[in-house]
């Protein structure tokens, strides 16, 4: 691709049309060479958008939760959109469940852009191209980006190195009582949302939050507001995005969102560094026949891997 097309779809990008911005984002899911040139051109256009992260154990609602979000900020003529992380397929290594099977009532709505994007086997349900997709819909001209994430417990700590907000959804009466799952996620939470409720015990999981809370307070002196809403007729809704305002309030009085921004970047170039390293090392001195002789090698104990990875990591950075 010459400078001009790379251009061309930028530009195209920028100016919101649907079909340059499904290129762009099958481009970064793909991993392809024009890809990482195209990041380096949206780069410049991007950090307008605010990001929010949905996170919560499976059958908390978060889908839902998702789609009463972007009525409720599309009333307010914000653009949305919206990347739903889901488990990766075994064969096929994509997305499970697709966009078009989710939301389906903003199908004609130009402000909003849904895609679902695979985990592609990362635990902590956030693959490094999420963020690179979350790049492209900002450069886009999106005003609001929702993650929504596939929920696989405390790993789900990824989705701090992203999001400006990061909402952590339970329900009651599902074994989502904060002690069970307290480790790791519950640090996360900007927000905490008690979807459904109307349901027996929700009184209780907020006693329990509050509690928590009273143990322990963040670095940055915020004390995370708890929402209850009933996602499926839309109650709370309008107090949770008040509750993202007020945060958001918090933290440019505070002076924060910067820090957190170098915050979450130092973890994000870490992580881009890890990978772009192991490709190369791969691409460049390990094969995966080789790979395979050494996998060996350490099963049948005739090789330590201690040895093994210090041998491999010495020999790539001599060269």
């Amino acid at each position: 691709m010459n400078n001009d097309e790379l251009q061309t779809w930028v530009d195209r990008i920028r100016a919101g049309e649907v079909r340059a911005v499904a290129r762009a984002i099958s481009a970064i899911e793909n991993g392809t060479a024009e890809s990482v040139e195209l990041l380096k051109a949206l780069f410049t256009f991007s950090g307008k958008a605010r990001v929010i992260g949905l996170t919560g154990s499976p059958g908390s609602g978060k889908s839902t939760l998702v789609d009463q979000l972007a009525r409720e900020y599309r009333k307010h003529d914000n653009t949305v959109g919206i990347v739903a992380v889901d488990p990766t397929s075994p064969y096929t290594g994509g997305a499970i469940l697709g966009d078009r099977i989710r939301m389906q009532a903003h199908h004609a709505d130009t402000g909003i852009y849904i895609r679902s994007m695979a985990t592609r086997g990362f635990l902590g349900g956030l693959a490094r191209t999420t963020a690179d997709v979350s790049t492209a819909l900002d450069a886009s001209g999106k005003d609001v980006i929702l993650i929504e994430t596939v929920g696989v417990g405390q790993d789900e700590i990824d989705i701090v190195r992203l999001a400006d907000v990061t909402i952590v959804i339970l329900v009651p009466g599902m074994g989502d009582d904060v002690q069970s799952i307290k480790a790791g996620i519950m640090e996360i939470a900007d927000i905490f949302v008690i979807n459904k409720s109307d349901r027996e015990g929700a009184d209780r999981v907020e006693k329990e939050i509050r509690a928590m809370q009273s143990l322990a307070m963040r670095e940055d002196k915020w004390n995370p507001s708890i929402v209850q809403t009933v996602a499926t007729e839309g109650k709370g809704i309008p107090e949770l995005a008040a509750a993202i305002e007020e945060y958001e309030r918090y933290l440019d009085k505070q002076g924060l969102r910067l820090k957190k921004k170098i915050s979450n970047w130092r973890e994000r170039i870490v992580e881009m560094l890890r990978e772009s390293l192991l490709q190369r090392l791969t691409r460049e001195q390990l094969s995966d026949e080789q790979l395979k002789t050494y996998a060996s090698e350490v099963a049948e104990h005739r090789r330590d891997p201690y040895t093994l990875v210090d041998e491999i990591v010495g020999n790539f950075v001599k060269k």
